[in-house]
């Protein structure tokens, strides 16, 4: 487990190396999403959902992970929160993150529940996505509310993202 801590979670990350993974995860943005997909319905892949917020983390546990050790977590909302707790990342952004997160989560869960089968994809269809609201406790015919709450959400978490990785 020693060995392996010292290559998990290194003493420092060059600056080169972090970089590089934000230029892996500009790319994976580009590259992943199925085509013809519109990325803002993607509870994966799309801006501010499930990756960026997994994203984000990794990258805080590669670099502080060696000092805090609440970081050495494989759940991301756990780690989240020790992101928090060691002044890390401030509160209000943790909280739009885990929104996001957990939002994205659901209805990807709601989704299976409905149709049977996995999907990324936030449906366009207007009965799917009322269906999908109840499943989640939105009353009757709250299709567009389901709609714009995720869109809001995923929109803020996206900001935060960026300002927490890009910079």
């Amino acid at each position: 487990m020693t060995l392996a801590d010292a290559i998990r979670y290194p003493e420092s990350v060059d600056l080169q190396g972090t970089r590089e993974i934000k230029r892996i995860k500009a790319r994976v943005e580009g590259e992943r999403l199925p085509q013809g997909a519109d990325p803002r319905r993607h509870l994966k892949l799309g801006p501010g959902t499930l990756s960026d917020v997994e994203w984000l983390v990794q990258l805080l546990q590669l670099q502080h992970a060696y000092a805090v050790p609440g970081l050495r977590t494989t759940s991301t909302l756990g780690a989240l929160d020790a992101a928090v707790a060691a002044d890390l990342v401030p509160e209000e952004d943790a909280v739009r993150l885990r929104e996001a997160w957990l939002l994205s989560s659901r209805l990807r869960s709601a989704i299976t529940l409905l149709t049977g089968q996995t999907s990324d994809v936030l449906p366009a269809d207007r009965r799917q996505l009322d269906a999908i609201g109840r499943l989640l406790g939105y009353p009757d015919r709250s299709a567009s509310e389901l709609e714009e709450d995720y869109l809001g959400v995923t929109r803020r978490a996206r900001r935060t993202f960026e300002q927490l990785f890009y910079g």
